[in-house]
């Protein structure tokens, strides 16, 4: 069975600008992580324009930033995945969170439908 990804756009704040949340199976997973006072990935940086998404998963592995604590990535450090497509299978592994923060498993999303939610949640920000 997959995991199931949803992409939330937040609205630009009073202290930052738009930026994404990232729900697992139902759960924010940056809540998980960082608690209740971090934030997810800038909106601008996940989606640069122009460029391709950090998020499109390809057969190359790469490590993405999915955020930053509430006293800032400089002092506690990011929240970063490793994301892979294998085949029909989009993968989240190898994470590296701020000390003392939770630890969170590999997640593997239907590679269709991963990419779907990616599409989409970069289209609401066009």
């Amino acid at each position: 069975m997959f995991d199931r990804l949803e992409i939330t756009v937040l609205p630009p704040g009073p202290r930052f600008p738009a930026q994404l949340r990232f729900w697992v199976n139902g759960e924010d997973v940056m809540e998980q992580v960082l608690g209740p006072g971090g934030r997810g990935p800038l909106a601008a940086e996940a989606f640069p324009v122009g460029l391709p998404s950090p998020l499109r998963a390809t057969s190359e592995p790469r490590r993405v930033q999915l955020g930053e604590p509430e006293c800032t990535g400089g002092c506690c450090g990011f929240p970063t995945v490793v994301v892979q497509r294998m085949a029909n299978v989009v993968q989240w592994s190898g994470w590296q969170v701020p000390h003392g923060e939770g630890r969170l498993l590999e997640f593997d999303f239907d590679a269709n439908e991963y990419d779907a939610e990616v599409a989409r949640a970069e289209a609401d920000l066009g």
